[in-house]
């Protein structure tokens, strides 16, 4: 086996490699994972891609790839061949990705959320001084959904996502996060100017789908722009969505808002001519993963979040 850094190899090594990955989140996740390829495409031709990649025989066998924001660096990918050892050379590309991000010295945290193409990454990770959370995968049948016309409670008002709700809803899942698991699998939601990276990451980058504002959805006191709950959707492949984000406000959750905002979701996007929808949850989110069984969801993957801190 021999590890290259991934600035010093070509798109054309990768090709196979990368063709064989998109048909993996396509038949098992439903997912088109194509144009979050064809970024990562660009960032190599620019040689601008930080990561490495696994040759046996000449042959690409499997890459990994992170990048830096400020103090925190994010895996952004983890990629074995199932033609080759998974468990060794999926331990081999993160041990030497996670010695050359170490070596950075402004660097206190590392986050990964791995889907589980690559062979088992918990013993690498924990070895490697990581906490890991177990994420779900789940995926809902949009053409068994029972007919409901959920109505909106208390006298708020339902609105369709428009752009001028960036700032509300980032202040929302700041205070929607505060003190909760997922606060500590992803540190943009402990930050107001977080929360609005991420927001803008799943609304205006390819890497969560194709932002749809039709299927997404705020809740508002009438006369203000505060919000109290919204759900977000993206479409994932031609007939596919994915809840990018559902939140509900403290103090008004557990009064079925979240329901009401999951169903009205689903019934738009299958008004859309939409077949399924999916989603992922931190497993230790037990309120939320029932929620979303009791709606249909079913669990089709489980996946790894790792967090390491200085």
């Amino acid at each position: 086996m021999n590890i290259v850094d991934l600035r010093q190899t070509t798109v054309r090594q990768l090709e196979p490699l990368l063709e064989e990955e998109a048909r993996h989140w396509r038949d098992e996740l439903h997912w088109d994972y194509r144009s979050a390829l064809e970024l990562i495409k660009r960032f190599m031709d620019a040689h601008a891609l930080a990561g490495c990649v696994a040759f046996e025989n000449g042959n690409a066998a499997g890459y990994s790839f992170y990048v830096l924001e400020e103090q925190k660096g994010l895996i952004g990918g983890l990629y074995v061949s199932a033609k080759f050892s998974q468990a060794t050379i999926g331990q081999r590309l993160l041990d030497e990705m996670l010695f050359s991000m170490r070596a950075i010295p402004q660097l206190s945290r590392i986050e990964a959320q791995l889907m589980p193409f690559s062979g088992p990454v918990e013993v690498p990770l924990s070895e490697q001084g990581f906490r890991l959370y177990s994420r779900q995968f789940m995926l809902q049948d949009l053409q068994k959904l029972p007919e409901a016309k959920p109505g909106v409670s208390a006298g708020m008002r339902l609105d369709r996502w428009n752009d001028r709700y960036f700032e509300p809803c980032a202040k929302l899942i700041y205070l929607a996060y505060a003190n909760h698991i997922d606060g500590e699998i992803n540190d943009q939601y402990r930050s107001r100017s977080g929360a609005l990276k991420f927001l803008k990451n799943i609304i205006l980058l390819p890497g969560c789908g194709h932002f749809v504002p039709g299927a997404s959805f705020v809740l508002r006191q009438p006369g203000s722009d505060e919000l109290v709950a919204a759900v977000l959707t993206s479409e994932v492949s031609p007939g596919v969505g994915h809840t990018t984000q559902i939140c509900v406000l403290p103090g008004y959750q557990g009064h079925g808002l979240g329901r009401m905002l999951m169903q009205t979701s689903a019934e738009t996007l299958r008004s859309m001519k939409f077949k399924e929808l999916t989603l992922t949850v931190t497993s230790e989110n037990y309120g939320a993963v029932q929620l979303y069984e009791k709606l249909g969801f079913t669990t089709i993957r489980t996946f790894t979040a790792g967090v390491w801190p200085r």
